[in-house]
């Protein structure tokens, strides 16, 4: 029985900056706890990052809305407005690249 060989190495792809971007937000989510509603962002931001968001661009960027919706109140972090925004930037490349098929 023949072993599938594992790659020698990967190209780098606006999805991978974006996991990073959502990473990222998570991660500052967990260092800002205690503002409300940080536990439905947290919800949210997991399932943005769940296998089947990430095969379906379309179901992240409905968690991204959520997220956004979320952290739009007056006590939230403002810390948080970066993470967010640089997940909104990459976002939006993810979708321009699906959509001229540079990426699948």
């Amino acid at each position: 029985m023949a072993f599938e060989k594992e790659p020698g190495g990967y190209e780098k792809t606006v999805l991978s900056d974006l996991q990073g971007a959502w990473q990222n937000l998570r991660d500052e989510v967990v260092a800002e706890a205690g503002f409300p509603n940080w536990e439905r962002v947290l919800f949210h931001i997991d399932e943005a990052m769940s296998w089947e968001s990430v095969r379906n661009l379309q179901t992240m960027h409905n968690c991204l809305v959520l997220v956004r919706n979320l952290l739009g109140k007056d006590d939230v972090p403002d810390v948080l407005n970066d993470y967010l925004q640089g997940v909104n930037e990459l976002m939006d490349d993810a979708l321009r690249a699906l959509k001229t098929g540079d990426i699948s």
